[in-house]
């Protein structure tokens, strides 16, 4: 079963991209984030026409995410329990859902990016990782094999960034941050991409500004997260940077990977 996860950067923007690499790449279940775009206004037709079911979430402009499935989709959750809120309202927002896809509980995640250290947002996004890692704890408890794929607004390692002095003091690669994405890890799920798509000079976004994609300038920060017992039948991962490239382009590349089940 081919799994990807794809920061699109707006559905509706994407659409006729989404539908092309749709019909190119053999894909079962595609976890999408950033949807930006109110349910009401989601372009359900362009996975609906080419046989997929799909389960989405979003609530305004910003955030939204999506599960598209030709194995079946069953068992929609949106968000995940103790899921942080935001801002004076403490506001859920659209960035956690989950459904059974051919047997695996998928999840397509957006988490915060927690704009700069001494802000509010980076407590929220860590919190919001901690409450994440519980989540996976809970999970393992249960029989259902499960992945969390998305956009995790964390680079791990130095070598997931073009040049770590140019971030210097700025979020995405502060220790606290990849110590909550390593809580995923020592809860007991596997980062599966990274070994069959080694770096250093690996990278699944460039920023749209600066030329960053022509001059190989990234970050890795998007991720497949799987529970161990679908670990062990993963096979193969594969960067799609061709979809990076063109007039139209997201600033994130799909990152697939490929289980044997």
């Amino acid at each position: 079963m081919r799994i990807v996860t794809w920061n699109v950067n707006s559905v509706r923007a994407r659409a006729e991209r989404i539908g092309a690499f749709l019909d190119r790449s053999d894909v079962d279940v595609l976890a999408i984030q950033e949807l930006k775009c109110k349910d009401a206004q989601f372009p359900a037709h362009v996975f609906e026409d080419r046989g997929y079911e799909v389960a989405f979430h979003g609530l305004n402009q910003w955030n939204g995410v999506a599960v598209a499935s030709r194995v079946g989709l069953d068992d929609v959750e949106v968000g995940f329990e103790g899921v942080p809120g935001f801002g004076d309202d403490d506001q859920v927002e659209a960035r956690a859902i989950s459904a059974v896809t051919g047997g695996v509980r998928t999840y397509s995640l957006y988490v915060p990016n927690g704009r700069e250290l001494d802000h509010p947002h980076y407590a929220y996004k860590l919190e919001w990782l901690a409450q994440l890692r519980n989540e996976a704890l809970a999970r393992l408890e249960q029989d259902v094999p499960f992945v969390m794929c998305g956009d995790f607004n964390v680079a791990p390692l130095d070598e997931d960034v073009w040049d770590m002095a140019a971030f210097e003091g700025a979020t995405h690669v502060s220790q606290p941050e990849r110590d909550a994405f390593n809580g995923l890890i020592s809860a007991g799920l596997t980062e599966v991409t990274r070994q069959f798509t080694p770096g250093p000079g690996v990278y699944t976004f460039w920023d749209y500004q600066q030329l960053r994609f022509p001059k190989k300038q990234g970050m890795r920060i998007d991720f497949q997260l799987a529970s161990p017992s679908l670990a062990e039948r993963a096979t193969d991962a594969f960067i799609d940077r061709e979809e990076r490239k063109g007039k139209g382009a997201s600033d994130h590349a799909p990152v697939w990977v490929d289980y044997q089940l």
